[in-house]
C-alpha cells in the first residue's frame, strides 16, 4: 500500500493564528453553570463557519480528560479579536452570560484559551483525509525538494 504524503498549502511569509480554547467541568452537578458554555461553542462555530469573511479558516473539536478543546485556525489576530468583541455576534453575549453565572457558581467550571501567531508551520498527513492545518488551508503533495521538514519550513 502506497502512503500518500501531503502537507498543508501555505505560502511562506503568510501568518496565521492558532487559537486553543477549552473548558473543564469542576462541579458536574452545576449543569446550570457549565451547560450553557457547552452549548454556546457549537453556535459560535456554526456562525463563524457560515461567514467566509469572519476570518475563521477552520477548526477541530476534540475531547480530552479535562473536557472539550477547540483548535481554531484564523486568518489573523484582528479577525479573532473583532469577532470576540462584537456585541452583535454570538461570542460577546455568551461571554457576558458566563461571567454572570460564574458569580453564582464559583469554581464550577474552568475555562482557558491560548493564542499563537504562526509565521511558519510544518505538517504531514499520511493516508488520511485533510485534518488540522490541511483542512483549514488546503493541502499539497510532498514532492521533490520538500521531503524533509527542514525543506518544507524553508519554502
Amino acid at each position: 500500500m502506497a502512503v500518500e504524503r501531503t502537507t498543508h498549502d501555505k505560502t511562506a511569509g503568510d501568518e496565521i493564528v492558532v487559537f486553543l480554547i477549552g473548558m473543564r467541568v469542576n462541579k458536574p452537578w452545576r449543569v446550570d453553570a457549565w451547560g450553557p458554555m457547552l452549548t454556546a461553542m457549537p453556535r459560535m462555530l456554526r456562525e463563524l463557519s457560515q461567514d467566509p469573511d469572519s476570518g475563521l479558516l477552520g477548526y477541530r473539536l476534540t475531547f480530552g480528560t479535562d473536557g472539550p478543546l477547540v483548535i481554531q485556525y484564523w486568518r489573523d489576530t484582528e479577525s479573532l479579536y473583532s469577532y470576540a468583541s462584537d456585541p452583535a455576534r454570538a461570542h460577546r453575549p455568551a461571554w457576558t452570560a458566563f461571567f454572570r453565572k460564574a458569580k453564582n457558581a464559583p469554581r464550577a467550571v474552568g475555562i482557558w484559551h491560548e493564542t499563537f501567531r504562526v509565521a511558519a508551520g510544518e505538517s504531514v498527513y499520511g493516508d488520511m483525509p485533510p485534518a488540522g492545518l490541511a483542512a483549514a488551508l488546503g493541502r499539497r503533495p510532498v514532492g521533490a525538494g520538500a521531503e524533509r521538514a527542514r525543506q518544507r519550513l524553508a519554502s
